[in-house]
């Protein structure tokens, strides 16, 4: 096992990921570098929720490999076990503990008009499980079994954290101060559109690229990539504003973003050119994050311990937490006194 000790020093910050697989540059751009950058200022808990995932998957043959790949591109992007502690949902089971404590001091009306169950009920009417109404309560479990003091969120996600603080404020009124509100750290989390110029870049969409996809498949992928629809002739003059492969350029070749809109809306460059130039860029930019990967792919052992430490350290915060819970909801057992 590592052995790695944390002392509490900082404000904590706490977020999780659904576990998907291989991560693609959307979800790199979007969240995975901000996770690195938090790390070197505060004490920080990344959490693969696994168990969130079920209220969506009615298939989990994949879910332990997804875990894995998902493990292996926070560490090759520079999540730092020594830093963070980098963990499996259900490797902590008081999590889930907590969630059905929580979940006795939450209206059932505060669940029903979240606007996300009622998206997902309409995406899986087959589907609508118990679970999935009550992930903003596990959620929110997540949060305060750690007593995370921050969350980072995109302001499209300020409503979920709400909904976590109060059923914080609930519970510390009804049982005492017991947990601090979350408060959000709002980051800016752009928004990365497909291959197809359209939806947000997702597997979903099958629009995406991995940050783990050799220099070949990266430059196969960009070449299918729509570009400016007016554009129609080499000799056509370009709109680099609506183009997505424009817009990437702004992420990988950030020195030549300006030459590259000016020769686009002079015709000086085609839709070919600019999406060779965008493949180039795509490749020196992620070439020593897939050096890092491969090298830990070589090392599952190692990955195997950064999860298990993961789950030991934050299961020695989690017992903290639950004990106290278990105390002033009256779930200790006390002798009576004579």
């Amino acid at each position: 096992m590592l052995n790695f000790h944390l002392v509490k020093m900082k404000k904590r910050v706490f977020s999780g990921a659904r576990p998907t697989g291989r991560q693609h540059i959307g979800n790199y751009l979007g969240a995975i570098q901000n996770y690195v950058e938090l790390q070197e200022k505060y004490e920080c808990i990344y959490c693969i929720v696994d168990i969130h995932a079920l209220t969506t998957l009615e298939e989990t043959s994949s879910l332990q490999e997804n875990i894995y790949e998902m493990m292996l591109d926070w560490l090759a992007a520079g999540l730092d076990p020594k830093k963070s502690i980098m963990f499996v949902q259900s490797h902590v089971p008081e999590v889930m503990q907590l969630h059905t404590l929580l979940s006795m001091v939450t209206p059932l009306s505060w669940l029903l008009r979240v606007p996300t169950f009622k998206e997902k009920a309409k995406m899986q009417p087959q589907n609508v499980n118990y679970g999935l109404v009550g992930y903003p309560v596990l959620m929110t479990s997540d949060i305060v079994l750690y007593k995370a003091e921050l969350v980072p969120v995109g302001e499209d996600q300020l409503p979920h954290l709400e909904l976590a603080r109060e059923i914080v404020r609930r519970f510390n009124s009804i049982f005492g101060d017991t947990f601090p509100e979350p408060q959000s750290k709002l980051t800016t989390f752009p928004m990365v559109r497909g291959l197809n110029g359209v939806q947000k870049m997702g597997k979903s969409y099958n629009n995406y690229i991995e940050l783990s996809a050799t220099p070949e498949e990266t430059t196969k992928l960009v070449m299918t990539a729509v570009t400016d629809p007016a554009r129609q002739f080499r000799a056509d003059v370009g709109h680099p504003e609506v183009c997505n492969v424009y817009s990437l350029h702004g992420f990988f070749n950030t020195g030549r973003v300006d030459q590259i809109a000016t020769e686009c809306r002079a015709a000086a460059i085609g839709c070919v050119d600019c999406k060779k130039l965008l493949a180039e860029g795509i490749n020196k930019a992620l070439a020593p994050l897939r050096e890092r990967r491969a090298a830990f792919a070589a090392k599952p052992d190692y990955v195997a311990d950064v999860i298990a430490d993961g789950a030991c350290r934050a299961q020695a915060i989690a017992c903290v937490t639950l004990a106290e819970v278990k105390e002033k909801m009256g779930l200790v057992w006390r002798t009576a006194k004579k």
